[in-house]
């Protein structure tokens, strides 16, 4: 009874202190904490958003990695971090071939491994029928300052499987069996052939995004 005789401001401040010892009870916090991190809106090459993806500093010392996807084909889409922060839909190769999103680069790679080792290489994210995907993992190949160099980096998703650059073991002539490229081709030669020793056989860059600091 003397708690309903209490003055109105008084029960508010009593309700607020209770909020903020259950909220710091179950570990959380009563204030809302801002966003950290990096983020990356992907974008496919009609300049559609197709996804997100949030690089999360973590107490551990690793990066949180979260990507949603929509939009996709249904399968494994090979997903990678890229050395430069630009994402030209139109963009050309060094032949003047038209190759969206070559602007990004080659993969984030500072130890300059092959394919599957890069510090950009992220895990397929696995698109269901709908054409939706999420992926959470975390990393520790990089920082989340590693990928703000002076000029910057993105997230490729690309149209196809990855395969790792998987490459399986030698023959006992010590030939790698494995081959991306037609037998028949005049340069042929058995074992990976530059891009699958690059890019794992990813296929075209579908989609494309900036690595930015998270504003909001």
């Amino acid at each position: 009874m003397r708690m309903i005789q209490t003055k109105k401001g008084a029960l508010v401040a009593l309700g607020l202190t209770t909020l903020i010892a259950a909220a710091l009870a179950s570990g959380g916090s009563a204030v809302a904490r801002a966003p950290r991190g990096l983020v990356a809106d992907m974008k496919n090459t009609s300049g559609a958003t197709v996804g997100k993806v949030r690089f999360i500093p973590t107490d551990d010392g690793k990066v949180l990695v979260r990507a949603t996807a929509a939009g996709l084909t249904p399968g494994f889409h090979g997903f990678h971090v890229h050395t430069t922060g630009q994402c030209d839909p139109n963009a050309q190769d060094t032949s003047g071939a038209s190759v969206p999103f070559f602007t990004a680069g080659g993969h984030y790679n500072p130890a300059t491994t092959i394919h599957g080792a890069h510090a950009g290489d992220l895990p397929p994210l696995l698109v269901a029928a709908d054409g939706t995907g999420v992926l959470r993992f975390k990393t520790d190949r990089f920082r989340n300052r590693d990928l703000m160099d002076a000029d910057g980096s993105a997230v490729i998703m690309h149209a196809g499987p990855d395969n790792l650059a998987h490459v399986p073991a030698t023959t006992a002539t010590g030939d790698e069996r494995y081959h991306s490229h037609s037998e028949t081709a005049a340069d042929y030669t058995f074992g990976p052939d530059a891009l699958t020793k690059a890019t794992g056989d990813a296929g075209a860059r579908f989609a494309c995004g900036v690595i930015q600091r998270v504003n909001s």
